[in-house]
């Protein structure tokens, strides 16, 4: 496809470099990798593009044997590698007023549209393309690209990814997180928690109340404290000025509970987030209803309350002047502050780790998840600079100088 590329004051091959990312980005927009859905078509095309680079791939199939994550070395065996990390998934399309198909890569003026263009397939393409254009053979320090299934519902696959990269891999290494930051280092991130709350009760006819006991009721008694709990979260104190909202927040999601107007509720079911910030304990803020369940336990005997964590991701907190930072700044020439991202992200997985890890990647936060979602074509530009000089600067060349 015949994409229109402006490529002033760019490095040598700008156009060329660009192209081929976006023509790779293509190809990725054009796998529905929603986290229902299989990614193992993508991470196939994925692991031939590497073959035929002379890149070996290994995927880690997931224990459905449907999903996979994959992990790459390009260059020496050797300690202070750069990790390359990014999300197959996207989030889902339905309900969406699309003025294009999600699916097929559509330009209109400087803009690319497409799920996932942002969140976050630009950034696996700009690390695909730069291996085309790089002098692999010269690098004297390795990159790894980790390429990971269902972040967007909880960040599921990484930590099986992670784990299988630090058994292998050479240490210490940097790990880069190309979430969409308009190629500016995020440097912290909230942790995100999603827990499932389900209670029973006993079936009554609503005439008869006092032979029953509503699940509904016990549920909305529970939800109240969240909600207690949510509104003492933005008390002032608590605040941390780099993130917007500046507080950890708590909101109930998803709620189910009986079967009609005038029968007891038998079962009630939610499903609440928190996202804390990186100096804030989860467990500590639910403390007040982790003491609620127990009291409703032990007033209503006849009642069973569970408690089911759904995700469990950890924060990214900020390391000034890390290893990560340091490099992503003297590559990309970013000299502005650090800035924090809301979201939740793979990146605290990887610190949690050991791996000195930043965000950085091209895009818009902004457009994730959202209908018509697009990239800037500049903002491909400027990723692809930044890859060029990422390998230029684990070259042998490099190292010499």
């Amino acid at each position: 496809m015949p994409w229109e590329i402006d490529s002033r004051e760019h490095y040598p091959r700008a156009s060329d470099a660009v192209a081929r990312a976006i023509d790779i980005l293509s190809d990725l927009v054009g796998f529905d990798t929603t986290s229902a859905n299989s990614n193992l078509a993508l991470m196939r095309y994925v692991e031939a593009l590497l073959a035929a680079r002379g890149v070996t791939a290994e995927l880690l199939l997931d224990d459905t044997g449907q999903k996979a994550n994959l992990f790459a070395t390009v260059g020496p065996s050797r300690p202070e590698g750069v990790i390359l990390s990014g999300h197959t998934d996207v989030v889902p399309v339905a309900e969406q007023n699309w003025s294009s198909d999600p699916f097929v890569l559509t330009q209109r003026d400087t803009r690319l549209y497409g799920r996932g263009t942002a969140d976050m397939k630009a950034f696996i393409a700009c690390s695909l393309a730069a291996l085309d254009f790089a002098k692999l053979d010269a690098l004297q320090r390795p990159i790894h690209l980790a390429f990971s299934y269902d972040e967007e519902v909880g960040c599921l696959g990484a930590p099986r990814l992670i784990e299988r990269i630090a058994d292998t891999i050479a240490l210490p290494a940097v790990a880069i997180v190309g979430e969409p930051s308009l190629m500016r280092i995020i440097g912290s991130h909230k942790s995100v928690n999603i827990y499932k709350v389900t209670v029973t009760g006993v079936p009554a006819h609503s005439s008869a109340a006092h032979l029953g006991l509503s699940a509904n009721a016990l549920a909305i008694q529970l939800m109240n404290v969240l909600l207690q709990i949510a509104g003492k979260l933005t008390a002032k104190e608590a605040h941390n000025a780099d993130f917007q909202p500046p507080f950890s927040t708590l909101t109930v999601g998803l709620m189910k509970g009986g079967t009609a107007a005038n029968i007891l509720a038998a079962e009630a079911s939610f499903v609440f987030d928190l996202r804390s910030l990186p100096e804030h304990d989860p467990d500590e803020i639910l403390r007040p209803f982790h003491a609620e369940m127990e009291a409703l336990r032990v007033a209503y005997p006849l009642a069973t309350i569970t408690f089911e964590p759904q995700a469990a991701v950890p924060p990214l907190a900020r390391v000034l002047e890390s290893k990560a930072e340091t490099l992503v700044r003297r590559v990309g020439g970013d000299n502005s502050d650090m800035i924090a991202g809301s979201f939740g992200a793979e990146a605290g997985q990887f610190q949690q780790a050991g791996f000195s890890t930043v965000i950085c990647g091209p895009g818009s936060i902004d457009q994730a998840h959202q209908a018509d979602e697009f990239i800037e074509i500049s903002e491909i530009e400027k990723c692809m600079i930044f890859m060029d000089r990422l390998f230029t600067s684990l070259t042998a060349q490099a190292e010499a100088a």
